[in-house]
């Protein structure tokens, strides 16, 4: 049985109660527009799942202190910037079912707000010295861009491989999350080779978060119809490249041709969808998935058991697990 979130939270519950206050100061602004938006921020968070990779991967390698409180904001910081971003770039109006901040201030203003954010999160590193951890995650958000790019570059031709699409996810999703475990691990030791082992651990996690987001896609006895929105959108994930692989050429060339041409035709999806189940891509992409999470939970094995180690434990089968 999957636990939920606040069942898996238990032993930083006060941990994460007090980030929020935190959180909230580090977001203010004398400015009223600002921090009116700031506060709307604040009110659509979603599972704060970063957070807590921050806090518990710093129990499971110490002890949560100050450093990680500023960690977590500044990953938070960032983070949310490049959604701000990410929207204005997407041109969407909706964020986990709430207006955009585009959609709400327009373009000009929300890419001013994610400058806010990305400024607000320097300062908070700087102003306490926090350099290791500054460097932590502005490898992370060059590597999300890198990601983003990669995909656009190769999605214009769908010519990508396995081996593009495990970098494009390692650069895209992965790396923020390796980035949370590297910086909780970072501000209780200084030993790189621990730090680089949570970096590692994050980064497996990640990978096998973003297989599961991609299996979403395909609809399971759990979560019902298939959706298709990454075959509308044209992108490559891993079930149905697997599929490609494994047809013949002129079977390759009629479904990339629907993929390509003809995914706004909601019954030419359902076609995707049934030669990608056919060909045995929804097994294989459960089967790497896994893989992932084996070798991301092995990196923990040295570590002395905690309620934060267990804990850890249990938020990477949630990622995996998770009906939504």
């Amino acid at each position: 049985m999957t636990l939920s979130i606040k069942e898996i939270q238990a032993p930083i519950k006060e941990v994460m109660a007090n980030f929020e206050g935190k959180f909230r100061s580090f977001m203010k602004s004398d400015v009223f527009l600002l921090d009116k938006i700031m506060n709307y921020i604040i009110k659509r968070k979603g599972k704060q799942m970063r957070p807590m990779f921050v806090f518990l991967s710093a129990g499971t390698a110490g002890e949560i202190t100050e450093a990680a409180y500023r960690g977590a904001a500044l990953i938070e910081l960032l983070h949310t910037a490049s959604l701000v971003h990410d929207d204005v770039v997407d041109d969407s109006n909706y964020r986990r079912g709430f207006f955009s901040i585009n959609a709400l201030w327009k373009n000009k203003i929300a890419v001013l707000v994610g400058d806010f954010l990305l400024a607000r999160g320097l300062m908070l590193s700087t102003d306490h010295d926090d350099f290791e951890q500054l460097k932590i995650v502005a490898q992370a958000m060059r590597e999300m861009s890198e990601g983003e790019l990669l995909q656009i570059a190769k999605a214009r031709r769908l010519d990508i491989t396995e081996e593009i699409y495990y970098e494009v996810i390692r650069k895209k999703t992965a790396s923020l999350i390796a980035s949370c475990c590297a910086m909780g691990a970072s501000t209780v030791s200084e030993d790189k080779d621990k730090i680089e082992l949570f970096r590692q651990f994050g980064e497996k996690v990640g990978m096998a978060f973003q297989m599961k987001d991609d299996l979403f896609d395909y609809g399971t006895a759990e979560i019902g119809k298939p959706v298709g929105i990454d075959i509308k959108e044209k992108k490559m994930t891993l079930p149905l490249i697997y599929a490609l692989n494994k047809a013949s050429r002129s079977e390759k060339r009629h479904i990339i041709n629907l993929v390509k041409n003809k995914s706004h035709k909601s019954d030419k999806v359902k076609e995707v969808i049934a030669f990608v189940k056919n060909s045995g891509g929804i097994e294989y992409a459960h089967d790497v998935m896994h893989r992932y999470t084996k070798e991301a939970l092995d990196l923990m094995n040295d570590f002395p058991d905690s309620a934060y180690k267990t804990s850890l434990i249990q938020l990477v089968q949630f990622t995996i697990e998770r009906k939504k």
